[in-house]
């Protein structure tokens, strides 16, 4: 049991990696994405190992198949890879414009709060707000920082006045900004 638990940690520590290279530093290993945020698998174990980041391919379809936030995604034929959202680097993921549920979720933190009812989501140094489908998975998004709050956002007001909204291959909800008159606030 002690030798999965070591396995588990290190593909943790080997896909916070990956995302860190694939979302905001691919320069960091000396590799480029193209305009839809893709780069060669080859390369990227190449580059990854020269740069103390032993990654087998088997653990990358392991990471890319496994991971439960599924932060990546291969091309057709597997030889290419990118991250499925959360870019700070300038992609064009050509995500189709979609419909969403009534109700999206943002989970974030208390200490925020006062910001966001000012002056609504915005991306900060990502492209886009990322948004979830439920509220267990807002809660967890929050969690990572601290104590959890939910804002829910009203998504057809959004869509009537003009709003798009994409979806990212892990079933993340992006749209490039929500103004305060489309959340809805938790009692904190």
């Amino acid at each position: 049991m002690l030798q999965r638990e070591q396995v588990n940690e290190q593909l943790v520590k080997k896909s916070r990696f990956l995302s860190r290279v694939l979302r905001h530093r691919p320069d960091s290993i000396g590799i480029t994405l193209d305009k839809q945020g893709w780069t060669e698998v080859s390369e990227l174990l190449e580059k990854a190992a020269s740069h103390g980041m032993q990654v087998s391919r088997e653990e990358l379809d392991r990471i890319v198949v496994e991971n439960d936030k599924r932060r990546f995604t291969f091309n057709a034929d597997r030889s290419q890879i990118r991250a499925a959202q959360g870019h700070s680097v300038k992609v064009d993921l050509q995500l189709p414009v979609c419909t969403p549920p009534p109700v999206l979720y943002h989970g974030t933190v208390v200490k925020f709060l006062p910001s966001i009812r000012k002056q609504g989501l915005f991306p900060g140094s990502r492209h886009d707000v990322h948004l979830s489908a439920n509220m267990e998975t807002a809660l967890a998004v929050g969690a990572r920082r601290g104590s959890p709050v939910v804002i829910s956002v009203e998504t057809y007001s959004l869509l009537r006045d003009g709003f798009q909204f994409r979806c990212a291959d892990n079933g993340v909800w992006l749209i490039s900004k929500v103004p305060v008159k489309y959340l809805r606030f938790p009692d904190v």
